[in-house]
């Protein structure tokens, strides 16, 4: 396994917990909102002879308040992150797999990928493109024996919230108020066992967690407009 992050003391610490259990484990250490560190990583990977079979984009970040709420440098490194990066490495590894013969992309979008999300444009617009993106790449290359899934999680414990509310003082204090409290959230391993899952069965995407597909086969039923007032409505509870 072959792991990327900028947290160096998490990385570290996964794999050694890989290594305890007989796997192999390569760490790198990279920054993705960064441009061009998405290239830089994959020559980092191939230099050391390494193969990429298994391709999961699972970096991404978002914000919640108002579009104006947030400098634009930091929504151009969540473009970056969510959108370029996720992009650059599908292009750069793609070409391999073909070589090889086949080949597997987990793209992680998010519940917030098929509804607009007020509070959270830029973020559910970004995660909307992972999803669209995903499904035509699949289309694309599925003859060459390349798999690719979109996973869409919803709530999960992980610092997502403590990441989209670390910049406004009023959602850090709501955040804080409400921590411990996990009720209808997935853990992260739940999301990723049912994502595996759905990968081995070759789906084209997957909504994890029951409570999620029922909320979002009831917003079917409204119109475009009625689902933005549901989720407007919502999101402007969490974002204070």
């Amino acid at each position: 396994m072959t792991a990327t992050a900028r947290s160096e003391d998490k990385l570290h610490m996964l794999a050694n917990d890989l290594k305890s259990s007989g796997s192999e484990a390569h760490v790198f250490i990279k920054d993705l909102s960064i441009i061009g560190a998405a290239e830089e990583l994959f020559n980092e990977i191939k230099s050391t002879g390494l193969d990429i079979d298994l391709l999961i984009n699972n970096a991404g970040y978002g914000r919640w308040g108002e579009l104006t709420s947030i400098g634009r440098d930091d929504y151009a490194s969540m473009i970056q992150l969510n959108i370029v990066a996720l992009t650059d490495l599908c292009h750069l590894c793609i070409p391999d797999m073909i070589s090889k013969g086949g080949g597997g992309i987990i793209n992680v979008g998010s519940m917030a990928s098929l509804s607009p999300i007020p509070y959270a444009g830029i973020y559910s617009s970004s995660k909307a493109y992972v999803l669209m993106f995903s499904e035509a790449i699949r289309y694309e290359y599925q003859s060459m024996g390349i798999q690719v899934m979109a996973l869409l999680p919803g709530g999960t414990e992980s610092e997502f919230a403590k990441v989209a509310t670390e910049k406004s003082e009023k959602l850090t204090r709501r955040n804080e108020k409400r921590k411990g409290s996990s009720i209808g959230m997935q853990t992260s391993e739940e999301v990723a066992i049912e994502g595996l899952a759905a990968f081995e069965k070759n789906k084209q995407y997957i909504l994890c967690g029951r409570n999620n597909r029922l909320l979002f086969s009831l917003t079917k039923l409204m119109t475009r407009k009625g689902v933005l007032n549901f989720t407007g409505n919502m999101f402007k509870k969490i974002a204070g």
